[in-house]
């Protein structure tokens, strides 16, 4: 190996450590949760209220998760979203398998997206009536906070932001999602 290869190797190593640490800033141990989730409860249709941003839902409005329970356990899950709200803005739809894994109380699953790609979801805690969740990654890179109504009331949403905040989430990049064309440009929610 030249001295070139090995100054650049140093460099790249270098660069990859200082973006391991930027990325958990508050070098928090991975998120846990310790939820108990009722499956058959959890189903059903849940509005993303808001999101930590990133590529694959950036510009999505109106969006939501759709699940079932499949004959294995598994849950089925059909996220559904719109890029406006206007004629020329039909309804799409992407569909993924969510493997529940066991001794997590329901509430660690592994999403396979098109049979090859894989992400962690974990419920870090559900209202008593299942009319709010709030989801994370052990990485707290993504966050999620769900609704079973398409409008939360802004008091109810800032408890919930609190709550993330108390499972070492930085709140600031959690973004609001416009469930309906009334909340458009409103402050707090994504453009």
């Amino acid at each position: 190996m030249g001295l070139r290869t090995l100054a650049t190797l140093i460099v790249l190593i270098a660069m990859m450590l200082l973006l391991a640490c930027a990325s958990n800033p508050t070098h928090l141990p991975p998120l846990r949760s310790s939820a108990t989730i009722d499956l058959q409860r959890y189903m059903g249709a849940w509005h993303v209220i808001g999101r930590i941003d990133y590529f694959g839902e950036r510009g999505d409005f109106a969006s939501e998760d759709v699940y079932s329970l499949d004959k294995d356990g598994n849950v089925d899950t059909v996220y559904r979203y719109r890029k406006g709200f206007d004629a020329n803005s039909p309804v799409k739809t992407l569909k993924s398998v969510g493997l529940v894994q066991p001794e997590s109380g329901n509430a660690y699953w592994r999403i396979r997206f098109f049979g090859l790609f894989k992400a962690d979801y974990l419920i870090l805690e559900v209202a008593d009536d299942y009319t709010w969740a709030l989801i994370g990654q052990p990485s707290r890179k993504l966050g999620w906070i769900f609704g079973r109504e398409a409008v939360m009331p802004d008091a109810l949403y800032a408890q919930l932001l609190d709550k993330m905040r108390g499972y070492g989430y930085d709140t600031s990049k959690l973004l609001r999602v416009a469930q309906v064309p009334e909340q458009v440009g409103k402050p707090g929610f994504h453009e």
